[in-house]
């Protein structure tokens, strides 16, 4: 069975494209766009997941970024971190020894602006356009095709890539310079952090007031009161399940990502530094791959 939901595909012609990082959100990202008739060659670190989506998708497995890059218009890349994001972009055997000039990398990876715009400009000399484009909706979003992606970059590189995005994503919107994608995803870690923690008082408190937070969740997420938080993380958080979802290791990273961006900018973060201490907790709890709903477990386990 295949791992992305089918979704109908805007009619873009048949490009040669590569995708690097095949993990619980590249994997699928790279099938919707093997789907909507693209040739897609991967490249993947742990080879075997490379093979597997070959078999499932067609297209062709790399050993290197470089040689995926070869034959590609377009690059997309979704990895870890910065120093996974450069291991597949520079050196010997990056993504970039292999780009051809006025050909585009588009980074989906969660990272810093800064990587962004050293890569922006390390791509630059050798007439390689580079836009980062983060993306918000999580694993269901990119099996689904449902993504939210926040990019930065040049207008023409950007219109060249958001045809071919557009067939993981519902939304796909050019912010601003190279780093404002990222940027703007910054923004968005912080709305989820504060909107999680809020929903997880919410529910602790109804419970401990014997209150059946099954009726009331759907009461109030018709109000003022809703999120996307609350109508898809609700119900779990009421029933203690949290093996899904974007994990808490992830949204520290993430935070992390913010917090030293905040030192620079100026901007004051006292929620977001107090929840990023609570994700601590649930990391020494044990829950560093629990969801990140898995907020409300600290308050249950030290009432």
């Amino acid at each position: 069975m295949s791992s992305i939901t089918a979704k109908s595909y805007d009619a873009v012609p048949p490009l040669d494209v590569a995708f690097l990082g095949l993990g619980v959100m590249g994997y699928p990202m790279a099938g919707h766009l093997a789907s909507a008739g693209h040739k897609v060659t991967v490249y993947n670190r742990t080879p075997q997941k490379a093979e597997a989506w070959v078999a499932e998708f067609g297209g062709r497995r790399a050993a290197t970024p470089e040689v995926a890059a070869q034959q590609a218009g377009i690059v997309f890349c979704c990895v870890g971190n910065d120093d996974d994001l450069r291991s597949v972009v520079l050196g010997e055997h990056g993504a970039l020894a292999g780009m051809r000039p006025d050909s585009v990398f588009v980074d989906h990876t969660t990272a810093s602006a800064n990587v962004a715009r050293e890569l922006y400009q390390v791509a630059a000399k050798q007439g390689v356009r580079f836009v980062d484009a983060p993306v918000s909706g999580g694993q269901g979003g990119a099996v689904n095709g449902m993504l939210t992606v926040m990019c930065g970059g040049d207008e023409a590189p950007f219109d060249a890539a958001r045809p071919l995005m557009l067939a993981y994503a519902q939304a796909v919107t050019l912010l601003g310079p190279v780093g404002s994608g990222q940027l703007c995803k910054m923004v968005n870690q912080i709305c989820i952090a504060g909107l999680v923690q809020g929903l997880s008082e919410a529910i602790a408190f109804g419970q401990a007031a014997e209150l059946d937070m099954r009726k009331a969740l759907p009461v109030i997420s018709k109000g003022a009161a809703q999120s996307w938080q609350m109508e898809n993380r609700g119900a779990t958080m009421v029933d203690d399940k949290f093996d899904f979802g974007f994990a808490v290791d992830w949204m520290r990273k993430d935070l992390g990502l913010v917090l030293d961006e905040a030192k620079h900018n100026g901007a004051r973060l006292p929620v977001t530094a107090l929840v990023d201490q609570f994700y601590c907790d649930v990391q020494h709890m044990g829950g560093g791959r629990w969801d990140t709903s898995s907020l409300i477990k600290r308050l249950r386990d030290r009432s």
